[in-house]
């Protein structure tokens, strides 16, 4: 076990005031292949107002450390040490006495709501469930208290979002709904596991404004679990940095992130894209990626006034792109950027020929898609490769990792098996895999080598053009880094257009020469990299990049400040979270049979 020199007040690995804490935690699950040593005697706490970042890649022990604190691990997990939430130790705790502290004591943020909320539930229903079940409110009272909690996060029209289901509402709504839950009885502390990953980045900065402002309101700790480091500058008072479930480096943020110690720590900053870098980032040099790529070539992709609707039974269609243009040229990257529903991922499905067009064209080498016959058709996806968001969906389960990425050669009837085999050897070493992946299946790969495997698959017919919807959104810093610096030497290589759509600006700040912005399904700025992101001229761009985060302290609270003027000068008053909550009566005895204490901070009870 790594030893770390923690200060404390007590000398006993603890402050005596922590609302959560773990000593000498270890955790070790029983499995049929031996046993895995998850956690290995971890000391960390949390305090009243504090935000703790707890940072590591997949596999570190983060989200089991979390879980210990719920009391929700597997039957198969051998658990020692001292977990402690407030005054109580859970080990202690029987079944009643666990269900008495989630919620009441602790609660959690998960990663996805959609997976969090009950979808045949309204949201009404789920708010007041925790209410009644903790024996906070009932009746009126508890649908009082559930539009009181929608109101304080920031919903508005409470009322009506009661009545909602979860499919009814925003990506960013949802997590607020999940947020709300988790403050709905009041908790010491909240565990937030990686809360923002699926957001774009202005519903990004509006989710931590909130959780910030709940922390202070309420004086609730926060451990926040992330592999984000630009969240983690933004909202954390500490981190604690774990590797194979040992803690390996634990400070202040400006400590960690600014003056890392660790050789470990250091190489995750460093896998750390930074927003206004450019290219030569990850040890590629800057003249690798050209801002003028040749413009005498054909487009590759040549979308004119494109327009799609999406038809919906007794109503208008939705519009949801309208009067697009844009090119991608050979040996270009065009990154395509904007917040959820701008119509980012619509527009590159049309282009692989998936969803049609209601009215423009799609033009590819020169080639009306929507004028060729299926034989055509066939002959030029030939020449289109397409990178999905989640590998684990697009590759299949059923067949080993060769016949995965030799399928396309398969299909389209191109060598034989031993000239098939070559090439997947080849695509295997370009993306830098082992050759003994060849006859692996997916799941017994990482999520950074199913997304190798996924891009070796989209390069096997040697694409001319390169579709790639938020390729690396999924993946741990590091991966992220060495997959981003592969597919820029293969981009060199190969000399293939790419469409590359994601909400990271910073990776796009990495890796195209042109970006277009899309807001509401209209382009709102389009233009060379260095232009849109380093020198933005519409309203729109210039929030979207104020939004974005950056993984050092100082500089993300000077952009969180100059955020915020944005925004009041556009008139926009989403960062400024108002307490509009009005007090409630505290319930009699009778009312609360459980004595459960009514909700502090004199904001809901």
């Amino acid at each position: 076990m790594t030893t770390l020199d923690i200060t404390t007040e007590d000398g006993v690995g603890h402050r005596s005031d922590a609302v959560l804490a773990f000593e000498d935690l270890d955790v070790r699950f029983g499995t049929e292949f031996g046993t895995v040593h998850a956690v290995k005697g971890i000391t960390l706490d949390v305090h009243p107002g504090e935000v703790v970042a707890l940072v590591g890649e997949s596999g570190s022990g983060k989200s089991v450390t979390s879980m210990t604190a719920l009391g929700l691990l597997p039957k198969n997990a051998k658990v020692s040490g001292t977990v402690r939430v407030g005054d109580k130790v859970l080990s202690d705790l029987d079944l009643r006495g666990l269900r008495r502290l989630r919620g009441n004591d602790v609660a959690m943020v998960f990663q996805e709501p959609m997976t969090a909320l009950n979808p045949v539930l309204t949201i009404g229903d789920q708010l007041t469930e925790a209410l009644q079940l903790h024996g906070i409110a009932f009746g009126r009272q508890a649908d009082a208290r559930a539009a009181e909690l929608l109101r304080m996060v920031g919903i508005p029209e409470p009322e009506r979002r009661l009545k909602q289901y979860p499919h009814e509402l925003s990506g960013g709504q949802r997590q607020r709904v999940v947020i709300a839950l988790a403050i709905s009885c009041d908790p010491k502390v909240i565990i937030a596991d990686e809360p923002t990953t699926a957001l774009d980045v202005t519903v990004q900065a509006e989710i931590l404004d909130l959780l910030r402002s709940l922390k202070d309101k309420l004086d609730t700790g926060i451990l926040l679990i992330t592999h984000n480091m630009g969240v983690v500058a933004d909202m954390a008072d500490r981190v604690a940095v774990m590797l194979k479930g040992d803690l390996v480096e634990m400070g202040t943020a400006e400590q960690v992130l600014t003056r890392p110690q660790h050789e470990y720590t250091k190489r995750l900053l460093g896998s750390v894209p930074h927003l206004g870098s450019g290219p030569g980032q990850f040890g590629t040099s800057a003249e690798d990626v050209v801002d003028h790529p040749d413009s005498a070539d054909a487009p590759a992709l040549d979308l004119s006034n494109l327009v799609i609707e999406y038809q919906r039974l007794g109503k208008a269609p939705f519009r949801a792109v309208d009067d697009v243009s844009f090119q991608v040229r050979k040996g270009e990257i065009v990154g395509l950027v904007g917040e959820s529903g701008s119509g980012k991922s619509t527009i590159a499905r049309c282009a692989l020929g998936l969803i049609p067009a209601e009215s423009g064209s799609v033009s590819i080498f020169g080639e009306d898609f929507g004028r060729m016959r299926k034989r055509e058709l066939k002959e030029l996806r030939k020449r289109i490769g397409v990178v999905f968001q989640d590998p684990a969906a697009s590759l299949n389960p059923r067949m080993p990792v060769g016949d995965c990425i030799a399928e396309p050669l398969v299909v389209h009837q191109v060598g034989d098996a031993r000239s098939q085999q070559e090439r997947v050897y080849e695509l295997l070493d370009a993306v830098e895999l082992p050759r003994t992946a060849y006859n692996r299946y997916p799941h017994e790969l990482s999520g950074g080598q199913r997304q190798r495997v996924s891009i070796a698959r989209a390069l096997t017919l040697d694409p001319e053009l390169l579709v790639a919807d938020e390729p690396t959104s999924a993946l741990d810093v590091s991966v992220q880094a060495s997959v981003l610096q592969m597919f820029t030497h293969l981009q060199e290589r190969y000399q293939f257009a790419c469409l590359f759509v994601s909400h990271d600006l910073a990776v796009i700040d990495l890796l195209a020469h042109r970006v277009v912005v899309l807001q509401n399904g209209r382009i709102v700025e389009q233009g060379l990299r260095a232009d849109v992101l380093h020198d933005p001229r519409e309203e729109y761009t210039r929030r979207l990049i104020a939004a974005a985060p950056v993984p050092d302290p100082d500089e993300q609270r000077r952009r969180r400040d100059a955020r915020y003027a944005l925004l009041a000068e556009l008139g926009d008053q989403r960062s400024e979270l108002r307490d509009p909550v009005t007090p409630f009566e505290p319930l009699t005895p009778q009312e609360n049979p459980e004595g459960n204490a009514s909700l502090r901070g004199g904001h809901l009870g």
